[in-house]
């Protein structure tokens, strides 16, 4: 006799489609007294085969896998398998060797075209599933759209079997109700109210108290003001059944948990709240007012009386911004510079010579699959071959990158320039937060001391400010002092100093934030350094 296990399954605990687990086991102890096969373990499943994953049906893989028993007896094709990962399995099973046998389908896995049939089978097995999953979603929206809940009723309600109506449940319906009322006096967080409830013998399908997950899903379910939503579509439908609380109540109760999770604003915004330090030991200045005036105060007894008047701070911020002098001449002449440096060709040169290099790369490429093909080398030499080219193809696409990440349209520059020569304006005319983001993007080192407060640009624009034609009462030059030197010391493809100072000023991040906050969302910079709205109608 050969030793094989009897595998049986049905796809749910209340079988309502197929052949019940008895009857399997019948027909597939009929088919082994017939073909001398010994049933030695069983093994039953309780699932649906539509998923991958059987616990029972693993575990039988794992004890054949280990020579356990020579085979394994099911009921049908359907009843082992009906998505492909699982189908898949089983072949590999029996091109290992084992035996798989089928009690009521005359099949002999070992032939070609009995594989061949059960793979047929297996296909449409996997087919019914699919087609099975749409006519289920097809009834689920026909249930909806008729404001018929078809899943679990919500605690509160009662089921009443399919294509009918939940109603209240006369004994936590009542609980429920009180849940809500109570939440919407204001009186409880959700913590005490899940305290309360489980006092008063509120509980789930299961007999236990809610959780407080389960307490804020049931206080955002509309469903008990009579509409149904559909959390994984984010749909709505109108509901059939029964309210258990009016829709006052619930948008009541809506505000209230808005109301309890919104986080604290302090009380007064004041302007440069957390961006100065005191010079002495570091620590923030903390900013009070008294008698109408703002002051910012280091609270270190060891500093003494270090304190200094909100206007006193606005006026170092706007002169550090006052620094920045570019007239129209000095933005069409630094643009000018900018383009000369492009039109040199060394960076356009560099990467014209990587693309060639990389087209190169790709024809040898493909005369090197031509050689496989043709037998002109062998499957390890190709793949020496093409590991080198494709490192060499890595490597020189990783430089291209690199050039053209640091070139920079000409009227980008100039769009920042005009950005910078409006700033201090801007900051001028700003709201309290604005002004607040402007210094904290623009300036560093904010320090306070006496009275006096210190302060510098940001390292970006630093960056930027070398090509400055006037920065801080530096006279005007036509070019700047260190340029011609460092453009006769370059490299081929690098860029000049003049270019990497506009990179700064163009694409950091901190240039990029500047420009959402002057633009906003549809703003855009116009010759005259103006801002204009996008739109011509300024709608």
């Amino acid at each position: 006799m050969k030793p094989c296990f009897g595998y049986v399954r049905v796809s749910t605990l209340k079988q309502g489609e197929g052949v019940s687990l008895e009857a399997q086991k019948e027909a597939i102890e009929r088919f082994a007294a017939s073909n001398g096969i010994e049933i030695t373990r069983w093994y039953e499943e309780k699932v649906t085969a539509a998923k991958s994953g059987r616990p029972e049906f693993n575990a039988m893989l794992k004890a054949l896998r280990k020579g356990r028993a020579a085979g394994v007896v099911m009921h049908k094709i359907d009843r082992s398998a009906r998505n492909f990962r699982d189908w898949a399995t089983i072949g590999e099973l029996a091109d290992a060797g084992i035996d798989v046998h089928f009690a009521t389908e005359s099949l002999d896995f070992r032939s070609r075209g009995g594989r061949l049939s059960a793979d047929i089978q297996a296909v449409i097995a996997a087919d019914y599933i699919r087609n099975l999953k749409e006519e289920v979603r097809k009834g689920i929206d026909g249930r909806l759209q008729q404001g018929l809940y078809p899943f679990c009723a919500p605690i509160g309600y009662r089921n009443n079997g399919g294509g009918r109506l939940k109603t209240i449940d006369p004994v936590r319906g009542p609980l429920v109700r009180q849940a809500f009322e109570l939440y919407a006096s204001g009186r409880h967080s959700i913590r005490s109210l899940q305290a309360e409830m489980r006092r008063r013998g509120l509980r789930n399908a299961a007999g236990t108290p809610l959780s407080k997950g389960a307490s804020e899903t049931l206080l955002g379910n509309p469903f008990y003001a009579g509409v149904i939503r559909i959390r994984r579509s984010g749909r709505t439908y109108p509901g059939a059944h029964k309210p258990l609380i009016p829709m006052e109540l619930f948008e009541t109760v809506q505000r209230v948990k808005a109301g309890k999770t919104m986080s604290r604003r302090t009380r007064h915004l004041l302007t440069y709240r957390g961006l100065f330090q005191c010079s002495n030991c570091g620590r923030s200045m903390i900013g009070e007012r008294q008698k109408g005036h703002v002051y910012y105060r280091c609270q270190n007894p060891h500093c003494g009386a270090n304190c200094i008047r909100e206007e006193v701070l606005e006026t170092a911020i706007i002169d550090q911004l006052d620094r920045i002098r570019l007239s129209r001449r000095d933005i069409v002449a630094i643009t000018q510079t900018f383009e000369k440096t492009l039109m040199e060709g060394a960076d356009r040169d560099l990467s014209r010579s990587l693309e060639l290099q990389l087209g190169r790369i790709e024809a040898r490429l493909q005369r090197l699959t031509d050689a496989l093909i043709d037998r002109l080398i062998d499957e390890a030499e190709f793949q020496a071959r093409k590991q080198s080219l494709l490192l060499e193809q890595a490597r020189l696409k990783q430089q291209l990158h690199d050039q053209l990440q640091n070139r920079i349209d000409p009227s980008l520059v100039r769009a920042a320039l005009e950005r910078l020569k409006n700033l201090a304006g801007h900051y001028r005319s700003a709201e309290s937060e604005d002004k607040r983001e402007i210094a904290q993007i623009a300036t560093s080192n904010r320090k306070v001391w006496a009275k006096k407060s210190e302060l510098e640009p940001s390292n970006w624009l630093q960056q930027g400010l070398k090509i400055m034609p006037v920065h801080y009462g530096v006279h005007d030059r036509d070019t700047h002092r260190t340029e011609t030197a460092n453009n006769n010391d370059r490299k081929p493809g690098e860029l000049s100093e003049t270019a990497q100072s506009l990179v700064s000023l163009t694409t950091a991040p901190e240039a990029i934030r500047l420009e959402r906050l002057m633009l906003g969302p549809r703003g855009q910079v116009h010759d005259k350094g103006d801002i204009y709205p996008s739109n011509p109608d300024g709608a």
